[in-house]
């Protein structure tokens, strides 16, 4: 996930762009999602994209990058990015991509902790706190659930129960969870470990939050990929022309325009 990916969210007609942990791990350090990446790239990541779009950011902060003095910190620092959401999660540091095994989670109290010094250090009440736990993978579902409710009863704004396994999973999420009155967000990973529906399914199911955050990554991988195929075997870039956005629309998505009525009127005076 990067700015450009979400100025095409934002003209694609989506209500809100996701940042992604994993898609800034893998896109900005060329590595997997094992929780590498640190509290201030993740932020900075977050602040670029919030300035690029006009919709809100729902971004990844997963575990709070540490204790509840770390999660103090990461909320100041993505609210001062401009985040509208913030997601944490109940893994254990380091951790692990939702949808890769060998994952831990820590005590129901020790995420407790995390949630509160959350709220503690929001400044914005509007800023929404999403609730994520990985038990399902650990603990099983039952677990996952019960730590849910809890979340929810320790004050989170939406929760997030990652990988359910099947559609009576899903179903089971979104009846047991409903009483709670929070937003539920499904995560559709192609290829992981919760079966892919669309988003009036699973709204059907109860979980109105949906997102799709390794999908823009692996359409680009192809395609790249693809391209540089060619590329290679040949040494010439035109056999690529009709795969190819057009310069001029990649500088009319960048507003190139803008930039430069912009300088044209502080030049002239006029700003």
């Amino acid at each position: 996930m990067n700015a450009l990916f979400a100025r095409l969210i934002e003209r694609g007609g989506f209500s809100c762009v996701y940042m992604s942990g994993a898609g800034v791990a893998n896109g900005l350090l060329g590595q997997p999602d094992v929780g590498l990446t640190t509290l201030t790239e993740m932020a900075q990541s977050a602040e670029n994209i919030c300035a690029a779009v006009d919709v809100p950011v729902f971004a990844d902060a997963d575990t709070g990058f540490g204790g509840s003095v770390n999660v103090e910190r990461t909320v100041q620092l993505y609210e001062r990015a401009g985040v509208a959401a913030i997601q944490l999660e109940d893994q254990v540091v380091p951790k692990r991509c939702g949808h890769f095994e060998g994952k831990e989670v820590v005590s129901i109290e020790e995420m407790l902790a995390r949630l509160r010094a959350a709220q503690a250090a929001r400044t914005d009440p509007d800023l929404m706190i999403v609730a994520r736990t990985d038990a399902r993978s650990v603990l099983g579902l039952d677990d996952a659930i019960r730590r849910g409710l809890a979340y929810a009863e320790a004050g989170a704004d939406a929760l997030f129960i990652e990988a359910p396994a099947d559609d009576d999973e899903l179903e089971r999420v979104g009846t047991e969870l409903a009483g709670t009155g929070l937003p539920l967000v499904a995560n559709m990973v192609e290829g992981g470990k919760t079966p892919l529906h669309s988003a009036d399914e699973l709204a059907a199911l109860g979980l109105k939050l949906v997102i799709f955050p390794g999908l823009l990554s692996r359409v680009m991988v192809k395609a790249v990929t693809d391209a540089l195929a060619v590329l290679a075997g040949g040494g010439d870039s035109r056999p690529l022309l009709d795969h190819l956005t057009r310069f001029s629309e990649v500088q009319d998505i960048l507003e190139l325009d803008a930039l430069n009525a912009r300088v044209a009127a502080y030049e002239k005076g006029d700003a």
